[in-house]
């Protein structure tokens, strides 16, 4: 055989056994992925069709305490366009239609549309914004018009949905309701969002889905599906015309003081229902927002509105009366190497300890409870956390301040202490803490928690109930309780908060104002700054609501002091809610017979039937009820002219037939 032919043969046996050889791995490869590798590859193939798909549960609703909507989970649509999808007649058959039907919906002109659409049209853009944010109603309404009606493979119509959380009442509460944590999507930290969370948010749910064509997925049958589970709704005690109400009046006094910032809280006083609690900060621009909840969460020195619990204190364990007699001096004193001061220039000299209260002497607070209890000072700061005033109340709202009462022992203490206790330094709370102790004399002495919450409904069912929860059964004696109740009173009528008093409407409470940022000597007497406050109750007597009102460093030029600043809010509150909500008198029996008035009854009865044809003076009536008036009473009536009775053609008193007609002169 020839050497070319062999080569050839050789050649073929060479290639024929790596075919063979090849194969051989092939099948080798085959039996491993059948039987060895099996079940992984065909769980892969598995995870590439189907996959398990989180459904999220809906949010539930925050309500008022009348069912008006605070937060609620509402969807928002994004459109664009596919430009690239689009025939090219239908394009130009619909291009100036639905531009000017964009137009007419969102206000720009036909031809910003146009331009826009032709652009996407050439750049290929597949991806174009028509516009975001859009309301269920508005998104119907881009989707039925021209081109975008054909939907999203004909009309490039492309629609985005995503839930977003809506206060209904803007900004107003915005920080007592709660906002979504911007670094994390879906989660509330504050607020009642965040106290709540876990009942608003639900559970979610799981459903598989099998991949189909071009991306898409759809639902598949399986036995371990879970159902999505919505959040509970939560009712509040708040209530809309009240919040509205207090936001406004700290809005306008902290504009016009300039001030940084500022909260007020209206409790009602039986139950401790919160009602309202606005809390507003300064920006950059000096316009004021929903900066941060004060009113939970700021602790500081409360100043004189905190000479209420020390007399109540003194008052309780009777080592003073309200009669006691104080000496103020001049209006200037050194106690233990520190001045202390009083608002009034020379001072109000000797005077008692319920006058003391009323012109908020800061002098004749430090002596008296200096005096009482320097001796013994832990019988003072004992009966303070007796009142639990050493502790948080413990709401539901996250962020609550601490409270900090001092006592003898600790690093801060010195015999300047208890003096300063008494007018509100060396201590601090918050406006909730203070009102709380406020609502308590209100209540004529029972403490009751506040709270935010009414109950946790699923739909119409009720999951849980929050009612009223007593602190203290009684934080005093009826006759301490009274005796502190009527110097509130008489605060208002002839103390540092008469500016205040109303003949027609009755309030009670306590001025406040304390220095702030005091600890760079510097600044002493250069660029004071001060915390103006106000805490107490309305109506006077049978009080319906308690409130406070605390502003922050306002303009010193224009004034700082509790009676100016937040004493003026308080008055606004008060009177508005009272007007809105007027408190209705209860008769228990209408059908009591009193012997007195069915003889006056009688005998007035007698005489009008004696009387009956004898004719009325209607002179100076209304012209229309004179009319009125007479022909009641069968007479025929001519009026001449408009406006009140000057004459009557029969006189007074005459007797006179029924019909007979009377002519009245009217001008």
């Amino acid at each position: 055989m020839p050497t070319e032919e062999k080569n050839i043969l050789s050649r073929l046996y060479f290639i024929a056994g790596g075919m063979f050889f090849f194969a051989l791995l092939i099948g080798i490869k085959l039996l491993n992925i059948q039987f060895v590798d099996g079940d992984k590859y065909r769980d892969l193939a598995q995870k590439n069709t189907t996959r398990n798909f989180t459904i999220p549960a809906n949010r539930g609703n925050v309500y008022a305490d009348d069912g008006s909507l605070l937060a609620s989970s509402v969807p928002k649509y994004e459109i664009r366009f596919d430009a690239v999808t689009v025939k090219a007649e239908d394009f130009k058959e619909n291009l100036v239609p639905l531009s000017k039907e964009l137009s007419e919906m969102f206000g720009k002109s036909a031809s910003y549309y146009q331009n826009i659409l032709r652009k996407a049209r050439s750049n290929k853009n597949r991806y174009l914004l028509i516009a975001k944010n859009l309301g269920y109603s508005d998104y119907i309404r881009v989707k039925r018009m021209p081109l975008f009606k054909k939907g999203p493979n004909r009309g490039g119509f492309i629609s985005e949905v995503k839930t977003v959380r809506e206060h209904p009442m803007g900004k107003i509460a915005e920080r007592l309701v709660g906002n979504e944590d911007q670094a994390r999507p879906g989660y509330y930290a504050v607020g009642l969002e965040g106290a709540f969370h876990e009942k608003l948010s639900g559970k979610e749910g799981k459903r598989l889905k099998q991949k189909i064509s071009r991306g898409r997925w759809k639902p598949v049958y399986d036995e371990n599906e879970v159902e999505p589970q919505d959040g509970y709704d939560v009712i509040s005690t708040i209530n809309v015309n009240m919040q509205d109400i207090a936001h406004h009046a700290l809005l306008k006094q902290l504009e016009e003081y300039e001030a940084d910032h500022g909260c007020v809280i209206v409790m009602e006083v039986a139950t401790g229902e919160i009602k309202a609690v606005a809390n507003l900060g300064k920006n950059r621009n000096g316009g004021y927002y929903e900066r941060l909840n004060y009113a939970v969460g700021e602790s500081s020195e409360p100043g004189s509105t905190f000479k209420v619990v020390a007399m109540m204190a003194a008052l309780e364990q009777k080592v003073i009366d309200t009669a006691t007699v104080v000496d103020t001096e001049q209006g200037r004193i050194r106690m233990y190497g520190r001045s202390i001061s009083d608002s009034k220039r020379g001072g109000y000299g000797e005077i008692s300890a319920a006058r003391a209260l009323e012109v908020s002497s800061n002098i004749g607070f430090a002596r008296l409870i200096d005096g009482a209890y320097k001796d013994n000072p832990k019988k003072f700061t004992d009966k303070l956390k007796l009142w639990k005033l050493d502790q948080k109340i413990g709401i539901s709202i996250k962020g609550e301040g601490r409270p900090k009462i001092y006592e003898k022992g600790d690093n801060l203490w010195s015999r300047n202490a208890l003096p300063s206790m008494s007018y509100g330094y060396n201590l601090s709370m918050t406006p909730l803490q203070i009102l709380t102790f406020y609502n308590a004399i209100a209540n004529d002495g029972v403490m009751v928690k506040p709270h935010f919450i009414k109950e946790i409904r699923a739909w119409n069912e009720e999951i849980e109930h929050f009612g009223t929860e007593v602190m203290v059964q009684k934080i005093a004696s009826e006759s301490t309780i009274k005796q502190v109740q009527e110097i509130l009173k008489n605060i208002v009528k002839r103390g540092t908060g008469q500016k205040l008093y109303s003949e027609n409407f009755s309030m009670a409470g306590k001025t406040g104002t304390a220095r702030t940022e005091y600890a760079n000597p510097a600044e002493w007497s250069t660029d004071r700054k001060y915390v103006s406050s106000f805490a107490g109750y309305f109506p006077a007597e049978n009080p319906k609501y308690s409130c406070i009102v605390v502003i922050h460093k306002p303009s010193t030029k224009k004034g700082y002091y509790g009676a100016d600043v937040t004493g003026p809010v308080f008055k606004r509150i008060a009177q508005k809610i009272y007007t809105d909500n007027p408190l209705k008198a209860r008769i228990s029996d209408i059908n009591i017979e009193d012997a007195k008035i069915e003889t006056d009854f009688e005998s007035y009865f007698s005489n009008l039937q004696n009387r009956k044809n004898m004719l009325p003076n209607v002179k100076g009536m209304a012209g229309m009820d004179a009319v009125s008036l007479l022909e009641n009473l069968g007479y025929k009536v001519s009026i001449q002219g408009n406006g009140t009775v000057k004459s009557q053609s029969i006189a007074p008193g005459e007797t006179v037939k029924k019909g007979a007609k009377i002519i009245l002169i009217v001008s």
